[in-house]
């Protein structure tokens, strides 16, 4: 199952469990859709994965199975200017 991290792992904006903005690989390192185009190319700098958009979990399963807190940055490159 998908935890849902919250944010973008480069610019840090916050993605929420419904955002249509959010962008995952197969490993789950998430991006929000201005990063990971234009700053990846829809493919992911960890793991050179496809960036693809999150889906969106129904809210009513939000609470039995709520969306990660944690946030999650990593030092890339491509988001050394921001």
């Amino acid at each position: 199952m998908l935890i849902l991290k919250p944010n973008c792992e480069c610019c840090d904006v916050d993605l929420k469990p419904d955002s249509l903005e959010a962008r995952t690989c197969s490993f789950e390192c998430t991006f929000c859709k201005d990063c990971a185009e234009t700053r990846f190319d829809n493919i992911c700098p960890n793991c050179g994965g496809e960036l693809l958009r999150r889906p969106i979990r129904p809210a009513k399963h939000l609470i039995k199975t709520p969306a990660s807190k944690d946030r999650f940055v990593k030092a890339h490159a491509a988001c050394a200017d921001l």
